[in-house]
C-alpha cells in the first residue's frame, strides 16, 4: 500500500497511534469532499450503541427489526445530524461518488423506501452521527505534524472488514515500517 502526500477526495487518514483525541484516536477517516473551501470526513471505525431505529423511528420512517444497525460516529462536527455512505448509486438518487464503489448522501426518502421494500442490504449501507471536517488548509497543517497518513483503500477493505479490526490492518497495509504502530500501547504513561 503506498503512502500519498496530499489529500484528496477518496483517500484515507490513518490516525497516528499516539493521537488522543476522543474522536480520532486509532481511527480511519475516509475523505468524502476536499477541496479550496475544507475537508469533509466519516470516521469509518467508531460503531456506537445508537441504532437506527433510534434515530429514524418516527414520523415517515419504520426501520424493520432485521435491517436496525448500529449508527458510527462519524466525528466532532453536527454531532445532532444523520449522514451516510452506501454502493448503491443506482438506487439512492442524488449521491455524490467518492470513490470507486463508495458514496455519500442521497435522497433518504428513497433510502427508507428501499429499506421498508427489502430492496437494500444493511451491508450496502452505513449511517454515521456527525462528521469529521476541517478548515482549508487545516488538514495540511495535520499533516505535516504527522498526525495522519495518506493512502486509499478499496470500497471491500473499507466495508467489510469489521471496524474494530479497521484501522489495526489499515496500518499493516502500510508496510512493516507501520507495523509497531499496533503494538504501541493506547497510553503511553501507563507503562
Amino acid at each position: 500500500m503506498s503512502i500519498l502526500s496530499e489529500p484528496t477526495t477518496g483517500t484515507i487518514l490513518i490516525s497516528d497511534p499516539f493521537l488522543k483525541d476522543f474522536y480520532f484516536s486509532r481511527t480511519l477517516v475516509l475523505l468524502a469532499e476536499h477541496n479550496n473551501d475544507g475537508t469533509f470526513g466519516l470516521i469509518l471505525n467508531k460503531p456506537t450503541n445508537l441504532k437506527l431505529s433510534d434515530t429514524l423511528n418516527n414520523g415517515n420512517f419504520n426501520i424493520p427489526t432485521d435491517f436496525d444497525t448500529n449508527i458510527f460516529l462519524g466525528g466532532p462536527v453536527k454531532t445532532d445530524s444523520l449522514f451516510f455512505i452506501h454502493t448503491r448509486n443506482d438506487l439512492i438518487k442524488n449521491s455524490t461518488k467518492i470513490q470507486d464503489g463508495i458514496y455519500w448522501g442521497g435522497d433518504i426518502g428513497i433510502v427508507n423506501n428501499l429499506i421498508e421494500t427489502k430492496r437494500l442490504n444493511k451491508n450496502e449501507i452505513r449511517f454515521y452521527i456527525g462528521y469529521a471536517g476541517w478548515e482549508p488548509k487545516q488538514l495540511e497543517t495535520e499533516i505535516k505534524s504527522h498526525s495522519w497518513v495518506i493512502t486509499r483503500q478499496s470500497a471491500d477493505f473499507l466495508l467489510k472488514n469489521p471496524p474494530e479490526s479497521l484501522w489495526k490492518k489499515a496500518v499493516l497495509n502500510l508496510g512493516k515500517d507501520y507495523a509497531e504502530w499496533i503494538t504501541f500501547p493506547i497510553d503511553p504513561s501507563l507503562n
